[in-house]
């Protein structure tokens, strides 16, 4: 069974800007020794998985050297052609953002729905689906890089 689990964040306020939605494959790695998956693995799974995305993006961002045709006519376009911003080359320590992510949780900074049904135990299990929807909810401005990946 194929398929891929979406992503998406939305603020509570409806105001905050948030990120498009992304996708993870499905199945997801399984928990070790066999036990349930639990929404403390989804999360876990999810800051992962955003992790080795950012960092796909700066060796990206590394190999582009020079403009594409389609970007120097979209530039042109727009009267400027420049360069995106670069991604900031900050040291991310997975375990960490783990960390991060599970405490912001714990201290009710989001809340996750799991399609349509509302995750409120960490180590309770969920049941995830080849089509299921991961929605985290924001519910309060964040500041710094506490939650980057949200």
């Amino acid at each position: 069974m194929t398929g891929q689990i979406t992503i998406s964040v939305r603020a509570q306020d409806g105001v905050q800007a948030t990120p498009p939605d992304w996708f993870m494959p499905f199945p997801p790695e399984a928990p070790p020794g066999g036990e349930p998956y639990t929404l403390r693995d989804l999360i876990a799974r999810i800051v992962r998985e955003e992790i080795a995305s950012f960092r796909r993006r700066l060796r990206e961002q590394r190999l582009t050297l020079v403009f594409s045709e389609r970007e120097i006519e979209a530039g042109l376009r727009q009267g400027r052609v420049a360069r995106p911003p670069r991604i900031r080359r900050e040291k991310v320590v997975e375990e960490d953002a783990v960390d991060a992510a599970l405490k912001a949780f714990e201290d009710g900074l989001y809340r996750v729905v799991l399609d349509d049904e509302e995750q409120r135990d960490l180590d309770q299990p969920v049941f995830l689906q080849p089509d299921s929807e991961v929605t985290f909810i924001r519910l309060t401005a964040l500041s710094g890089n506490l939650l980057w990946w949200l």
